[in-house]
Formats: structure tokens, C-alpha cells, sequence
């Protein structure tokens, strides 16, 4: 019934009062000293941090300024000479790309879990990829010069070993983070465990593993340019010799075309996962 006229409805009771949001001041400032502490002791030698020496730098600005306009100033008179190792820098990229690729597919299911239910050989491998990924990419390249010599193929071998390590270790995690109902399917219709592989698992599977194929492409013609300077081949050995020379206008050449040519390739290895999506 409604309330009669004249007569003002009774106001709802209240509800009891919310408490006050609580607050870790003391959590938060402990935090900070910690920061504190922490950034400090990096910046005391004697306790083992960084020696910072900001009165040298101070000093030598000069040559800082001075290798800048150098750099300012690429040699384009130079850029015939960069063509030969641009293209052999290219040319391991993609080698160790595709071999990559090819090495991480069986090694990818071995490591994930849906694919290998063994725990003992997934273990195993897991353990083996995380010691491959431990290595940095320059140690591998500098062992393999050493013991092959100086040349295009220790910089393919430390590409494919960095790109299978990433790729492995990328998929197989994103595998074993998703649900696979098709699976039990498989195993539901009798199928044996490389079958339900072969015919479920991996076609589902293809663009995690084309996505970082494009990624590691990317990164090989970075890290390339990096490992010629130890005579794993590539522009990068071209890099190192004109900067032993101090010509920094040739090296400042070098240096864009790294760039164009990176960038290139991040625009196209863009544009392809975006389709494969």
C-alpha cells in the first residue's frame, strides 16, 4: 500500500559505515629504504658497487663531442664497399632463421607438456634448452671462431643455437599455457601421442610458432652486425675494422644501414603477423 497523503515516507535505515581503506605506510616506506640502500650501495666501490667517475666524463666531453660530429658525417662515398657484407649479414640472418625453425618444431613438443606427458624426457629437454639459453650469444661466437675460425659459419651456428633457444622456450610455454580439449579427443578415439601431435596439436599450433620465427629474424640481423665484431663474419666485421681505424664517418654509413635494414624488416615481420592473427 502507499503511504498515505501528507504523511513524508520513513527514511531507509542507514548502513553501517564502511571502515577506513587501510594503509601500509610503513610497508611502503620500508620499500623505499631499500630502494635507497640498494641504489647507494651500487654506487660505493668499496662495498662492492659501481665506481662512478662523473669528474672524468666532465673532462672528456670534448672527445665525446668530437666522435659525434664524426658520426654526424656518414661517408656515402663508402657504402659500395658495405654492400658485399650487408648482404652477407642478410644472408645469415635468414640461414639461421630457417634452421632455427626447423630444429624448434620436434624440440618445441618434447618440451610442452600437452605434447609430451613424459615427464622425465620433458625435464630433460626443458634443462638442455635453459642451458643453451644461458650462453650469451657473443661466448658462442667466440668459442666457435676459435675452434672452426673466422668466418660466416660460427656466426649461422650461434644464430640457429639463440634462435632455437628463444623459440623453444617462447612456444612451448604459450603451448602448455593453453587448453587443448581436442587433445583428449584424440586420445578418446585411440590415437598414439605423435598422431594426435601431428594432426591436432601442431596445425593449432603454427602461428605461435611463425610468430616468433618473424621475431627471431628480427633479432639476427641485430645480433649479426654484433658477432662480426668477435669474426663471426657479416658487416659487423666490416663495422669493427673501420672503427679500429678510427673512421667514424665509414662506421657512421654502417650504422644506417643497419638501421634501414632493420627497420625493414620490422615493418614487414609486422605486417605478416598481423595476418597470421
Amino acid at each position: 500500500m502507499s503511504a498515505p497523503q501528507g504523511r513524508a515516507a520513513a527514511p531507509l535505515p542507514a548502513g553501517p559505515a564502511l571502515p577506513p581503506r587501510p594503509t601500509n605506510r610503513l610497508r611502503t616506506a620500508l620499500i623505499l629504504a631499500a630502494l635507497a640502500a640498494f641504489t647507494l650501495s651500487t654506487c660505493l666501490p668499496a662495498i662492492g658497487g659501481v665506481e662512478l667517475d662523473l669528474a672524468s666524463i666532465l673532462d672528456n666531453w670534448r672527445n665525446g663531442a668530437t666522435k659525434l660530429q664524426q658520426l654526424a658525417r656518414p661517408n656515402l662515398a663508402f657504402a659500395p664497399r658495405t654492400l658485399g657484407p650487408m648482404l652477407e649479414t642478410l644472408a645469415m640472418a635468414v640461414v639461421g632463421a630457417v634452421s632455427a625453425a626447423l630444429l624448434s618444431i620436434p624440440v618445441t613438443l618434447w618440451a610442452a607438456r600437452p605434447s609430451n606427458p613424459n615427464p622425465l624426457t620433458r625435464q630433460a629437454v626443458r634443462f638442455v634448452v635453459n642451458i643453451v639459453r644461458a650462453v650469451p650469444d657473443l661466448v658462442y661466437a667466440t668459442i666457435l671462431v676459435a675452434m672452426i675460425g673466422v668466418g660466416t659459419l660460427p656466426g649461422v651456428v650461434t644464430l640457429i643455437l639463440f634462435d632455437a633457444g628463444v623459440v623453444i622456450k617462447l612456444v612451448s610455454e604459450a603451448i602448455d599455457s593453453t587448453d587443448h580439449p581436442y587433445l583428449e579427443a584424440g586420445r578418446a578415439a585411440g590415437g598414439t601421442q605423435a598422431q594426435i601431435n601431428r594432426r591436432t596439436l601442431l596445425p593449432q599450433s603454427w602461428p605461435l610458432f611463425a610468430t616468433q620465427w618473424l621475431y627471431s629474424l628480427e633479432l639476427n640481423v641485430r645480433i649479426s652486425a654484433i658477432l662480426g665484431i668477435v669474426g663471426a663474419g657479416g658487416i659487423g666485421r666490416l663495422l669493427d675494422e673501420r672503427r679500429a681505424f678510427y673512421a667514424y664517418e665509414d662506421v657512421s654509413l654502417i650504422i644506417l644501414e643497419i638501421l634501414v635494414v632493420v627497420v625493414a624488416i620490422e615493418l614487414v615481420s609486422t605486417t605478416l603477423r598481423r595476418r597470421l592473427r
